[in-house]
């Protein structure tokens, strides 16, 4: 069944319609065929309606309200202005400044889509003009950006925790130290490509100038002191410092810059919506769909036919890696996690694993996986928002992908990575 199932996603997938409408279909087929017909259908709707209940899934539409709001405001061009100022003038500076600038903005959104056009919108066209070449910008943009999947606040960490029902202040606080290995990753290869290539650098910046830009951005910087200290203060909980971001993006772009009119906030409310929408659907759908699966004994069938029932801690992780990143070079990572995540569930806590490790493992292959040919959302909202081809956004991909899937080998080798903040944040009794 899980095959056919399958089968009927990649097909309509194929045929262009969005991911929800694969993901209903396939899971009211799996349901018609498991209970002879739809007589029973309340049962499904009920395990569709379950999947949204959670109360920490509050905190998604408003960290998708917060970054809209600062994507249309000034708060993206502070953030990238203050990282050009001090590092902008050395060999590579500006391509390292991009990806810096992605990782502070995933502080602020929690979103890979939003950080692609809030960071890659200005600073495109800084790099070509600069002499980067337009596949290498269009990769580190959109490889840069699954920092944000990462660094607090994130979007795929709360739907994991609410899956799995892992805490999601644990999760924020073990997802900064892969997010900033992957940084340094970078920066490392962004100044050996400039070097290589030997792109020219940018007018230095007087300290002057740096002191105005930082002062501008200080509001702005405020976004993951907000986040981050607020939830291991002990103040307030994720969905709390969920609202507590809607707020005071509100204050700053509204009140403080002045860069947005209240007219304005329909538009960005009404698109807000719209996407909150498609989540929910999808994650109800997802959560429908993974009951019909493990009620047909599924997961265990496909753990058992690989092998992974038997294999060790290592074992395991490997295979969620790969399991995980193939399957978000063709999924959406929110499916993703909703399905896949149940079915490695039994293996997990027959290994012992830490359930905060595993989901900072999941979470970084889904964001490798968004930015993966051939159908990673990443690359088409590149395509969408730079009016690029398909072949010239992908072209410059496969080092950045390298990088990444060698620092998910470093997690599973040395744990400590995503687990020592944790560790000192939440001691163990």
């Amino acid at each position: 069944m899980a095959t056919l199932l399958m089968a009927i996603m990649i097909i309509l997938l194929l045929l262009g319609f969005p991911m929800m409408i694969p993901l209903i279909v396939a899971s009211v087929v799996g349901f018609v065929m498991m209970f002879d017909g739809f007589g029973q259908m309340g049962t499904f709707i009920q395990q569709m309606m379950a999947g949204i209940r959670p109360a920490s899934l509050i905190a998604v539409p408003m960290f998708i309200l917060a970054a809209d709001i600062m994507t249309r405001g000034q708060s993206a061009d502070r953030l990238i202005n203050m990282v050009m100022a001090f590092i902008g003038h050395i060999k590579g500076g500006l391509a390292i400044s991009t990806a810096t600038s992605c990782t502070l903005f995933g502080a602020v959104s929690g979103s890979t889509q939003a950080t692609v056009v809030a960071v890659g919108s200005p600073l495109r066209p800084k790099m070509l003009k600069a002499g980067y070449s337009d596949s290498f910008t269009l990769a580190l943009i959109i490889n840069a950006s699954d920092i944000a999947f990462l660094i607090p606040p994130s979007i795929g960490m709360i739907i994991y925790g609410v899956v799995s029902k892992t805490s999601i202040a644990e999760l924020f606080i073990a997802g900064i130290g892969p997010g900033l290995l992957i940084l340094v990753m970078f920066s490392l290869y962004c100044l050996y490509y400039a070097h290589k290539n030997n792109v020219p650098t940018e007018p230095k910046a007087s300290w002057s100038e740096r002191f105005t830009a930082s002062r501008r951005a200080l509001w702005p910087l405020f976004f993951p002191v907000i986040i981050v200290g607020g939830i291991y203060g002990g103040i307030f909980s994720p969905t709390e410092a969920a609202a507590v971001c809607v707020l005071y993006a509100f204050l700053l772009e509204f009140v403080v810059f002045r860069s947005l009119k209240l007219p304005q906030l329909y538009q960005i409310a009404k698109s807000t919506g719209m996407i909150t929408a498609v989540v929910f659907i999808l994650v109800a759908v997802g959560n429908g769909f993974s009951w019909i699966l493990s009620f047909a004994q599924v997961p265990q069938a496909i753990l058992e036919s690989v092998g992974v029932n038997d294999a060790g801690p290592i074992g395991v992780m490997v295979a969620i890696s790969i399991a995980f990143f193939i399957a978000c070079m063709f999924v959406d990572p929110i499916v993703v996690i909703l399905v896949l995540t149940p079915i490695f569930a039994p293996a997990i806590a027959a290994t012992g694993l830490d359930p905060v490790l595993v989901g900072v493992l999941i979470t970084l292959q889904v964001a490798i996986g968004s930015a993966t040919p051939p159908f990673g959302c990443d690359i088409f909202t590149a395509i969408a928002i730079f009016k690029r081809p398909y072949m010239e956004v992908i072209r410059g991909t496969p080092p950045f992908i390298f990088m990444l899937v060698t620092a998910a080998g470093l997690i599973i080798a040395f744990p400590d990575i995503a687990l020592f903040l944790r560790d000192l944040a939440f001691p163990a009794e």
